[in-house]
């Protein structure tokens, strides 16, 4: 899905019967224009139009980007290796 995203959001409220705080999530789809948002980030929405189907909404602006963790694994693995190899010779008798 291009130029697009899934906003979870999260809300408590208070049951009556349990008398406990239950919490929900509902997930709405937005536009983003120009592909800024990444996984973790906090966006505020704005209503729109009907985009399509099930989007309704447009990101206004990123509040808050979210920190993308790079293990340093993935890192070394793109340098090539410089150490020396050994070459093995067979020899028959």
């Amino acid at each position: 899905m291009q130029k697009s995203v899934v906003v979870a959001v999260d809300r408590l409220f208070h049951h009556k019967l349990y008398n406990r705080y239950v919490k929900r999530t509902s997930k709405f789809m937005a536009h983003d224009e120009n592909n800024l948002c990444n996984i973790g980030d906090r966006v505020k929405l704005d209503p729109s139009r009907p985009l399509s189907k099930r989007k309704n909404w447009v990101v206004a602006e990123i509040l808050k980007k979210a920190r993308i963790y790079v293990p340093p694994a993935a890192a070394d693995s793109a340098a090539p290796k410089t150490k020396g190899t050994k070459t093995s010779t067979s020899s028959t008798s």
